[in-house]
């Protein structure tokens, strides 16, 4: 009988590549294995959700930040016998308002036409916490993830539809974390997943919306814990 721990699908967000996780690879307290999907092909939630699943094997858990929360939802729908575990962080149910489908458009429209560098300290500053809105380290971190995606993911990604992923209960166990200090995706969100999805639900502070950023070592021993108490 096979017992080692099956592996984890680390899904990141929006223009966010798989180096978002390094940190928190590094502390994780364990030895086990990560995949780390991408988002950087694909023009639906769904082409996404088939793409990684096509690389994955026959059991994992899945792990998602902001929309790779989308993405690990579609996933989860799919692949319910598959799916033993999953974790949704800093995510949301809700789909953008026109009013943020706006915005995106005119930005993802106006990064086709220029030489895309990433996103400036106006757009990435309010998704850290206040006192690390400063640390351009952290910044610059962010701003190449999205350079290295470039300017013709942000499109794709901006004109994603969010609509349509389950909200029904979720088979498999089920860890929702939020942040304190999220200005992007703020606790009534993640409130409103646990609440429709079921599940455990865990708040971490010290942290903006970039929790595999600014709390790895916190969320990595959440999340081992988690694992451990679940059998995963």
């Amino acid at each position: 009988m096979n017992t080692a721990p099956l592996p984890i699908v680390l899904i990141p967000g929006f223009m966010l590549d798989e180096t978002l996780w390094d940190d928190f690879v590094h502390n994780y307290p364990e030895d086990r294995v990560f995949i780390r999907a991408s988002l950087s092909k694909g023009k639906s939630i769904a082409e996404y959700a088939s793409q990684i699943v096509e690389n994955l094997p026959p059991r994992f858990i899945l792990v998602g930040f902001s929309l790779g929360g989308y993405v690990a939802r579609a996933i989860a729908e799919a692949f319910p016998e598959r799916t033993a575990g999953m974790v949704l962080i800093a995510t949301s149910l809700r789909e953008d308002t026109p009013e943020q489908q706006a915005l995106l458009d005119k930005a993802s429209l106006t990064a086709l036409q220029g030489d895309f560098k990433g996103f400036s300290d106006a757009v990435l500053k309010p998704a850290l916490h206040a006192l690390r809105q400063n640390d351009q380290d952290l910044i610059q971190k962010i701003r190449d993830m999205g350079k290295h995606l470039g300017a013709e993911v942000f499109r794709a990604q901006a004109l994603l539809d969010r609509r349509d992923i389950t909200r029904s209960p979720i088979a498999c166990p089920l860890l929702v974390i939020a942040s304190e200090g999220d200005g992007m995706r703020g606790l009534n969100e993640s409130r409103e997943i646990n609440a429709l999805l079921g599940g455990d639900f865990v708040t971490l502070g010290d942290s903006g919306h970039m929790l595999p950023l600014e709390q790895p070592l916190i969320l990595a021993r959440t999340l081992s814990v988690w694992f451990n108490n679940n059998h995963l």
